[in-house]
């Protein structure tokens, strides 16, 4: 099984053992989490505005664990969008299967 899910699931077991694991709103709210942290760690002491929002905009290539593999997050000062990679996928009637690269979304900044 996947790392990161594994973690997703004991985060879920651990803290919110009555909600539903295979919801994207938790799903959403554990790597929006997961992002803060991030942002958090890279602030090291200095936790002003403005270093917040320049750790925030210059982020490389961070992955989180519940992002497909080869999906990650790349924020600059003048793009704040974090989901900006795609993996088109199709159910086969037992389960979900990606197909295809991954789809950058190349939108001017």
């Amino acid at each position: 099984d996947d790392p990161g899910a594994q973690r997703y699931h004991a985060f879920m077991a651990k803290y919110y053992p009555d909600g539903d694991a295979g919801s994207s709103f938790n799903v959403y709210g554990y790597i929006t989490a997961q992002l803060l942290v991030h942002v958090l760690q890279q602030c090291g002491d200095d936790l002003t505005r403005a270093n917040v929002m320049k750790q925030a905009t210059h982020m490389t290539n961070v992955a989180l664990d519940m992002l497909l593999p080869g999906i990650s997050i790349t924020t600059t000062p003048t793009d704040y969008r974090v989901n900006k990679q795609f993996q088109m996928a199709r159910f086969n009637g037992e389960g979900w299967e990606r197909f295809g690269p991954i789809i950058a979304d190349t939108a001017k900044e």
